[in-house]
C-alpha cells in the first residue's frame, strides 16, 4: 500500500490526510502539539463573502468532510459584520474533537507531540522525515502543511516579540518548515511597510470577562460592534495585519467581536490597559494570544515555491497546502490547498498525472493567481483571500463569486471535477 505522511496539522494538513486517506493511501499526519487544527483553534469563521462559493465548490468535488464538520459546530449562520455577509461562526472550544474523530474515521494514524526535524532525501526525493525522538517515519510521498508562522525567534525579530500564541512554541518547541530541510529556499511575505511576515488579524477574549450587556447581544446575534473613543484609534496598525480583508478602516474605528466560543476581537492585539477603559471591557482577559496586549504571531515567513498542482519545485515527491502554498489566508483557503496537495500526492505514488484545478473554479482559480501575484513587484505585500480584498473583488468581477448551490454545483460539473476526491485511485 502506498504511504503518504503529512506534516502539520492545522485546517491544510487535516484536509491533506483526508483526500490522501481517499484517494486510497495509507495516511499519517504528525503534528507537534497535542492538538490539531492550528490557528484554527483561535479563527472560526467560513462561508464569509467568496468562502461560500469556495466551499460549495470544494464540498461538490467531494471534499465535504471539513465543512460538515464546521456546520455541526457552527454557533451563529448567515450573520454579516462589516463588509461581510452571509457568515457562520464555528465553535474554536468544540470542533477540534470532532475533526479528530473524523481523521480516525477514514484510518488516519494520528502521531501528536512528534516534532519533524528533519528529512531523508535522496537524490530529488523524500524518503523519510526524522522526529524530535529520534524516530523516523517513511513515506513514499510527503505533504508540507507546516504552515508560515513562528517559531519564536521570528515572532521576536518581526513583531512584538512571543505572545504564547495557540501554536505553544514555548511548550511543544518550535515549527520546523519540511520545504526548507529539503533544501529549497521559500518565500518570505511582507508587511505593506516591507518588512517581513505579518500579525495574525485577531484575537480572543474570554467571553466571562466582558460585562453581561455585551455577552448577551454576542451570544444572541453573533456579533457585537463598539465604536471607539477618538483617542483610541489606531489606523496605523492595520498594515500590520496577516488578514487584509479586515484591514480596513471599520476595524481601526470600532472594536469588532465575533462569538466564537471566545469572544474574538478582530484585531491583532489590543493594549489592556486602554481597553479596560471602554464601557463593558472594564475586566476583560485575553484568552489567545495570553499577550494579547502586547502582540501577536507573525506569520508568511516559510512560503514554499510550488506550481499550480501545488507541488513543491525541486522535491519530485513533496507537496504544500495552507499558507505554505502562497499568500492566502483562512481556513477555507487552508482547505482547499490541502485537498489538492493530499489528492496529488496520492498521484505521485502511482506515476498519474497530477490535477490542477481550472480557473472557472473559484478554488482554482485563486491557486493560479496568488502564483502570479507572488511574481510581482508586490506581491509579497498582499494576502489573498476568497473573503475580501483584491482577490474577492476579483472573484465578483470575473463572475465566479456565487451563492446558489445549485449554480456552483453546475460549474463543477461542467469543469469534469464532481465527486473527485471521493474516488479511489489506488
Amino acid at each position: 500500500m502506498i504511504k503518504v505522511v503529512v506534516v502539520g496539522g492545522g485546517w491544510a494538513g487535516c484536509a491533506a490526510a483526508l483526500a490522501a486517506a481517499k484517494a486510497g493511501a495509507q495516511v499519517t499526519l504528525i503534528e507537534r502539539t497535542d492538538l490539531l487544527l492550528g490557528t484554527g483553534l483561535v479563527g472560526g469563521i467560513f462561508r464569509n463573502n467568496g468562502r461560500y462559493t469556495a466551499a460549495e465548490e470544494a464540498i461538490a468535488m467531494g471534499g465535504s468532510d471539513l465543512f460538515v464538520a464546521m456546520d455541526a459546530k457552527t454557533r451563529h449562520k448567515n450573520i454579516s459584520f462589516p463588509g461581510h455577509n452571509h457568515a457562520s461562526l464555528y465553535d474554536v472550544t468544540t470542533i477540534e474533537p470532532l475533526v479528530r474523530s473524523v481523521l480516525k474515521n477514514y484510518g488516519v494514524e494520528l502521531l501528536f507531540q512528534s516534532r519533524v526535524t528533519d528529512v531523508v532525501k535522496m537524490g530529488r526525493k523524500i524518503q523519510a522525515v526524522v522526529l524530535d525522538s529520534g524516530d523516523t517515519v517513511d513515506g513514499d510521498a510527503f505533504v508540507d502543511t507546516t504552515g508560515s508562522a513562528g517559531p519564536m525567534g521570528n515572532c521576536l525579530k518581526y513583531g512584538n516579540g512571543c505572545a504564547m500564541c495557540v501554536l505553544r512554541c514555548p511548550a511543544f518547541g518550535p515549527r520546523v518548515s519540511i520545504t526548507a530541510k529539503a533544501d529549497v529556499k521559500e518565500y518570505t511575505g511582507r508587511k505593506t511597510d516591507g518588512s517581513s511576515g505579518a500579525m495574525s488579524g485577531s484575537c480572543k477574549l474570554a467571553k466571562d470577562s466582558l460585562s453581561e450587556d455585551i455577552r448577551r447581544i454576542l451570544e444572541a446575534t453573533g456579533v457585537v460592534v463598539v465604536k471607539l473613543p477618538d483617542e483610541l484609534v489606531k489606523t496605523n496598525s492595520l498594515g500590520k495585519k496577516a488578514c487584509t480583508q479586515y484591514a480596513v478602516d471599520e476595524y481601526a474605528t470600532n472594536l469588532v467581536l465575533l462569538d466564537t466560543g471566545h469572544a474574538k476581537l478582530m484585531t491583532s492585539f489590543f493594549p489592556l490597559e486602554e481597553l479596560r477603559t471602554i464601557p463593558g471591557f472594564e475586566s476583560a482577559r485575553f484568552a489567545d494570544p495570553y499577550a494579547g496586549g502586547k502582540g501577536n504571531s507573525v506569520r508568511y515567513l516559510a512560503i514554499a515555491p510550488c506550481n499550480n498542482s501545488l507541488k513543491v519545485d525541486g522535491v519530485d515527491n513533496l507537496f504544500c497546502g495552507g499558507e505554505k502554498s502562497g499568500v492566502m489566508v483562512g481556513h477555507t483557503e487552508a482547505i482547499v490547498t490541502g485537498l489538492l496537495a493530499g489528492h496529488n500526492a496520492v498521484r505521485c505514488c502511482i506515476d498519474m498525472q497530477y490535477l490542477e484545478l481550472p480557473r472557472t473554479l473559484a478554488v482554482g482559480d485563486i491557486i493560479s493567481f496568488v502564483h502570479e501575484q507572488m511574481h510581482t513587484p508586490n506581491g509579497l505585500k498582499i494576502r489573498y483571500t476568497f473573503s475580501g480584498s483584491v482577490y474577492f473583488e476579483r472573484m465578483k468581477a470575473t463572475g465566479l463569486y456565487a451563492t446558489d448551490r445549485e449554480q456552483i454545483q453546475t460549474r463543477v460539473e461542467q469543469s469534469g471535477l464532481r465527486d473527485i476526491y471521493n474516488q479511489c485511485l489506488v
